[in-house]
C-alpha cells in the first residue's frame, strides 16, 4: 500500500491518506478508532494495517491534484543518516569510506513536505547540496538483529532529499548541523508497505535539478545494503517503530562538478525513487 500526510484546504492538521494513482482516502474515514497519522498506523501493528488494508477500498476517494503535502513522517524517535554509503560519492567529496558506516543524526525541525519550500539564509551558506536518498521506516523494534533477520523489521520505504550546507559540512567535525538547517530534509511524498519492495537493493534513484539530471544510479551500488546498516545500527541501541534511516547518496552531487553546482534562489530539485516516488522542494535564499 501506498500512504501520505496529506493537509486538507480547511485544516492546518495533516491527515493520513491511502493513496492510489491520482485519489486517496482519508484513513481516519475508514472506521472507528482509525489513524490519523503513520506513526499511529505503525504503532497498532500487523492487525492495524490489515484493517486498513480491508476497508481502504469502501473509503470516499478524493482527488489527490493540488493536494498540499506534509513530511512523510511527523514525529519520528529519531532521523538516522548514513554517509558515505555509495563509492562515487565518497570519491567525488573527497573522502574516505570508513571500514564501518559513518552515521549521523538529523533533526526533526529538519523535515519538510514534497512541494514545500525551503529557505535558509545567504549569510550562512552559498553552497548548498541535493542528495537523492532511499529513506528506510522501522516497523517493530530491532535490537542486535542480523542482516538476514533485519528486512523483517522494515515497515516501509520512501524518499529522502538530503540537503546539505557543503561549506559547513566541511568546516565542522560532525555533520548534522549542515544538514539540519529548517527544511533541510524533505521525505515523502508517499511510504510504500515493505511487500511493495521485494528488494531494496534494486531500485533505479535519481536528482533532477531545474530541469537537468544530476544523479542517476542505482541503490545496488551501496557499499552497505540495508539490511547491514539496520543490523550494524541495532548493535548498539534498539531501532524503535517510526525510526527513520536514510541511507546515503549516490554520486553526481553538485559539490563536486567543474564548475560546481548548488541549489539557487528559485532553483526547484526533485529527487526520486522509481516505485516509490518523487519528491519536489522549491529554494529560496533569503538576504
Amino acid at each position: 500500500m501506498r500512504f501520505a500526510h496529506v493537509v486538507p484546504p480547511d485544516s492546518e492538521e495533516p491527515r493520513l491518506v491511502v493513496a492510489d494513482g491520482e485519489e486517496a482516502v482519508f484513513v481516519d474515514e475508514l472506521f472507528d478508532g482509525a489513524p490519523r497519522t503513520l506513526e499511529q498506523l505503525i504503532a497498532g501493528g500487523d492487525e492495524l494495517l490489515r484493517r486498513v488494508r480491508e476497508t481502504a477500498d469502501r473509503g470516499t476517494r478524493h482527488p489527490l491534484d493540488g493536494a498540499r503535502y506534509a513530511s512523510a513522517l511527523l514525529t519520528p524517535p529519531v532521523i538516522l543518516a548514513i554517509g558515505l554509503n555509495y563509492a562515487a560519492h565518497s570519491s567525488e567529496l573527497g573522502l574516505k569510506t570508513d571500514s564501518t558506516p559513518t552515521v549521523f543524526v538529523l533533526w526533526p525541525n529538519s523535515l519538510a513536505g514534497h512541494h514545500g519550500t525551503t529557505a535558509w539564509p545567504r549569510s550562512l551558506s552559498e553552497s548548498v547540496d541535493y542528495e537523492a536518498e532511499l529513506g528506510v521506516i522501522i516497523g517493530t523494534p530491532a535490537k542486535n538483529v542480523s542482516p538476514d533477520e533485519a528486512l523483517g523489521h522494515v515497515w516501509g520505504y520512501t524518499v529522502v532529499n538530503d540537503i546539505t550546507a557543503r561549506d559547513i559540512q566541511y568546516s565542522e567535525a560532525q555533520w548534522s548541523r549542515c544538514k539540519s538547517f529548517d527544511g533541510f530534509t524533505p521525505t515523502g511524498p508517499f511510504v510504500v508497505t515493505a511487500d511493495e519492495v521485494p528488494d531494496p537493493q534494486d531500485l533505479h534513484i535519481w536528482t533532477v535539478l531545474d530541469g537537468h539530471t544530476m544523479q542517476d544510479a542505482t541503490t545496488g551500488q551501496m557499499v552497505r545494503s540495508v539490511a547491514t546498516l539496520i543490523s550494524h545500527l541495532s548493535k548498539s541501541a534498539t531501532l524503535l517503530p517510526g525510526t527513520l534511516i536514510s541511507t546515503g547518496s549516490p554520486g553526481g552531487a553538485g559539490y563536486s562538478r567543474d564548475p560546481q553546482v548548488f541549489l539557487r534562489d528559485r532553483s526547484t530539485v526533485t529527487v526520486g525513487i522509481d516505485g516509490i516516488g518523487s519528491l519536489t522542494t522549491h529554494c529560496r535564499i533569503l538576504d
